[in-house]
């Protein structure tokens, strides 16, 4: 479900014309007046949302969530749960995009006018700095102390919170941001994720309507990305480290105290637990899970899975970091031999 403080809903809308809208038939008893209010993860979902499940995890996901609608594949084998109505459909991420835009149409880049670099209903705090160029938006608050660079631009209703850094061209839209929180010049927070869903017509944008939130004491270096998430929050914790340019997707969660080096790409929906170090130009594929305390060598890669922690780890994909070097020895080894004959 998306913040309000962020997003404009127009719903709700009924159920007949969501259905119309897709190229669906109405199911069997269900009401054409019925309401859908919103969209929502399988997990955050209730009885006026819509969801959308697709998989060989569908049966086992649909028994969890409290959604009223759920998109499935035409073909898909799922049973709905008491109180939930399949809508069966050709692409239920595409029908899924198609409702979350009529629900938010204005989803997006952020665009807003304002005759002055303060709107008059932003709040900001007590010996705030805030350099020449600098635009604050409507409903965004600035905590006592914070620092704002030249030409840096706070979207509508972000929240910054006290004694934070934030550098010259920093743009920041769709985020909470702690306190004694540095973020490098350049630096772009909470602009919409890499999200498509492809057909035969091409791709089209999923709506990206969730938040970044930077818990205390983050440190985000120049001309890094955190992008928000597509539903729910694209979440830093506390006292992590960030290099210059990196790349964040959304839906991503980084523990406490990780330590992320420059160059470093993490798809969406990963999970990085507490204490976890990123060495430069690693790069992580979506739906990646790290253990607390694990460390990845300098261009190791990680296709989607679990690494447990407490390890270290290198190479293309990343094994034990012992395990890797045996291997980078015995290469070694067959190219001097080869040489020899």
């Amino acid at each position: 479900m998306a913040d309000p403080r962020f997003y404009v809903n127009r719903g709700p809308l009924r159920l007949a014309d969501v259905c119309a809208h897709l190229g669906i038939g109405l199911p069997t008893c269900a009401r054409a007046s019925a309401n859908i209010s919103d969209v929502a993860t399988l997990d955050g979902a209730g009885p006026e949302h819509l969801v959308f499940c697709v998989g060989a995890a569908a049966p086992k996901d649909l028994g969890r969530s409290r959604a009223g609608y759920c998109l499935v594949e035409s073909s898909a084998d799922a049973v709905s749960p008491d109180g939930m109505l399949l809508l069966r459909c050709g692409s239920p991420a595409a029908a899924f995009a198609t409702v979350a835009a009529l629900l938010y149409p204005e989803d997006g880049l952020v665009r807003w006018e304002q005759t002055n670099a303060i709107d008059p209903t932003a709040i900001v705090g007590e010996r705030v700095s805030i350099a020449p160029g600098a635009v604050i938006g409507p409903g965004a608050e600035i905590g006592d102390g914070t620092r704002i660079g030249p030409n840096a631009a706070i979207g509508p209703g972000v929240a910054i919170g006290r004694d934070c850094e934030i550098g010259s061209n920093v743009t920041i839209t769709h985020s909470y941001v702690g306190d004694r929180v540095s973020i490098l010049p350049g630096a772009q927070i909470g602009q919409p994720g890499f999200g498509f869903t492809s057909g035969s017509a091409g791709h089209k944008k999923i709506p990206q309507l969730g938040r970044v939130i930077l818990q205390d004491r983050v440190e985000v270096g120049a001309c890094t990305t955190i992008d928000r998430g597509a539903l729910g929050d694209t979440v830093v914790g506390e006292g992590t480290k960030i290099d210059n340019l990196v790349q964040i997707g959304h839906n991503c969660r980084i523990g406490r105290h990780c330590v992320i080096v420059g160059q470093v790409g993490i798809s969406g929906s990963c999970e990085l637990g507490d204490f976890v170090v990123l060495g430069g130009q690693v790069g992580l594929a979506d739906h990646v899970k790290i253990g607390d305390g694990a460390r990845l060598a300098a261009r190791s890669a990680m296709a989607p899975g679990e690494l447990p922690g407490g390890q270290d780890y290198g190479g293309v994909p990343a094994i034990p970091i012992r395990d890797w070097r045996r291997q980078m020895a015995a290469i070694a080894m067959l190219g001097r031999r080869r040489k020899r004959e």
